[in-house]
Parts: structure tokens; C-alpha cells; sequence
């Protein structure tokens, strides 16, 4: 009987425990990338490392390399355990290169060669700041946002203040909140700070909107993918690929650059030999 008349006060101490832990904790976990780092990787050929300043204060690391006259940058925002290096080696590789892409990616501040500490307005004023440091070096360069995950819902959100000739979107959800609640069913969602309501962000602006999403991502599942496809409206093409969270990136690059490449046109002209 002693043992029964317990269980509630255990109940009642191990959900204390919970909302302290996402209370204190939550930021460790939405930011891995920040506390505990993923291994260096180069700085790609041909990419030059710069130096990007945010409104307010912070310093990121970026990588960027600059378009061919008339042809669009690619502003690229990597996961929460990442880094931006592998987006600027795919976005300097083919398809992308042939057809006079430049692009800039930058480490989110609190992540490795950036300062401060990551929470989502501050991502969001990182994502703005990489867009003022793209058109800063290709004055009149036409903008494509590109995220993956996490740099998906930052995508969106920088999408809300600047103009752009599209949204590249691969392994995005439709908000924080839902996707802590689908993998920690019993979390206190009311003491999450950073919730990146993307679905209520994409509901109008810019098109055309590319969703690339991995038929077995269990980290982002196809659902989140596609409730964000459905608040986005008509303006958007999703495309359900075989692969995982990461397995996809890259998967439908080529479909991708025709698609976007379709909004510059004329005003990027191509080379007589494709393999510049």
C-alpha cells in the first residue's frame, strides 16, 4: 500500500525532472553543432572563408564564392549538427558551377568559428545577415535560400524579409513543437523556447517552392515534410525520394538548378564550354 500511495509523488518528481531538464537543456539539444561539434572538414577549392557581421554584434564564419556576372547566389543554411562546409562543396560542384552559381553559407552563431550563442531569432538575424553579405558582394545577383532541417526553418523565416527567386527546402518541418512532441511524446511543449513555426511562416511569398524529403527519414519523418508542403499551398512541389535525413541532400540537385535556373533565364548567360 506504501508502495502505491507513492507513485503519484514519483510521477509528480519525474515530470518536475522533465521540464527542468528541456527548461535548462533544450538548447543543447535543438543546437548539438554548437556544444559538441562535428568533426572539421576543409575549406573546398575555390571557396574563399569571409568573415559575415550580424545587427547585432555577432561575427560568423562564412564561405562564399562569388557567381558569374548575371547568374544568382545560392544562400545555403546547414542542420543543427552541422556545418557549412559540404553545402559549399556541393553548391561549387556540378550542377551548380556549370551554370555560374555563386553561393554563401555561414556557421550559425555559437557553432564553430562563429561567435555568441544559438537560439532562433539569433539564427534568423544570421540568416538575414548572410543575405546582406550576398548581395554586399554580387550587387543585383538574383537570391535562391536553400536549408536543410534546421537551416529549412531558417530559410523560411529569412524568406519572410527578403526577396528571393525561390525556396530549396530538403528534410524541413512544420514547426519545432511538433516535431519535439512526435519524438518526446510527454515533453512540457509549453517550455519551448524555440519553436520555428515554419507553417505559419511559408503561407505566402515566395515561389516556386522545391521539398525534398527522405521516404525513411526517421529524424524528420515524411509527415512533418508534408504538413508544411500543405501550409505552403499550391506554389509548392514536393518530392518524397528514397533515403534518410541525410541521404537526400543532393539527391534532386539537377531538377532543382532547372527549376530555379528557369527564374534568371536569359540574364545568366551560359558558357560555350559547360566544364568552366
Amino acid at each position: 500500500m506504501r508502495l502505491l500511495a507513492g507513485l503519484p509523488l514519483a510521477a509528480f518528481l519525474l515530470c518536475g525532472l522533465a521540464c527542468a531538464a528541456l527548461a535548462l537543456g533544450q538548447r543543447r539539444f535543438l543546437y548539438p553543432g554548437a556544444f559538441d561539434p562535428p568533426p572539421p572538414r576543409p575549406v573546398p577549392p575555390g571557396i574563399a572563408t569571409i568573415t559575415v557581421a550580424t545587427q547585432d554584434g555577432e561575427t560568423l564564419h562564412g564561405l562564399w564564392r562569388a557567381p558569374r556576372p548575371g547568374c544568382g547566389v545560392i544562400v545555403s543554411f546547414h542542420g543543427n549538427g552541422s556545418r557549412p562546409e559540404p553545402h559549399a562543396a556541393r553548391f561549387a560542384a556540378e550542377p551548380w558551377r556549370a551554370r555560374g552559381w555563386g553561393l554563401l553559407t555561414v556557421a550559425y552563431r555559437g557553432y564553430p568559428g562563429s561567435t555568441g550563442s544559438p537560439s532562433e531569432d539569433g539564427l534568423i538575424r544570421d540568416g538575414l545577415a548572410a543575405v546582406e553579405a550576398a548581395r554586399a558582394r554580387a550587387p543585383g545577383a538574383p537570391i535562391l535560400l536553400h536549408g536543410h532541417s534546421l537551416g529549412a526553418a531558417v530559410a523560411v523565416a529569412v524568406a519572410e524579409h527578403v526577396p528571393a527567386i525561390g525556396l530549396y527546402l530538403e528534410a524541413p518541418f512544420d514547426s519545432m513543437t511538433h516535431t519535439v512532441r512526435l519524438h518526446v511524446p510527454l515533453a512540457p511543449i509549453w517550455l519551448l523556447r524555440d519553436t520555428y513555426r515554419s507553417d505559419l511562416r511559408i503561407r505566402g511569398g515566395i515561389e516556386p517552392l522545391l521539398i525534398v524529403q527522405g521516404r525513411d527519414d526517421t529524424v524528420v519523418p515524411v509527415k512533418l515534410a508534408r504538413s508544411l508542403a500543405e501550409a505552403a499551398g499550391p506554389r509548392t512541389r514536393i518530392d518524397v525520394i528514397p533515403g534518410d535525413h541525410v541521404s537526400i541532400l543532393g539527391a534532386l540537385d539537377r531538377e532543382a538548378e532547372a527549376l530555379f535556373g528557369q527564374r534568371i533565364g536569359q540574364a545568366c548567360p551560359q558558357p560555350v564550354d559547360q566544364h568552366e
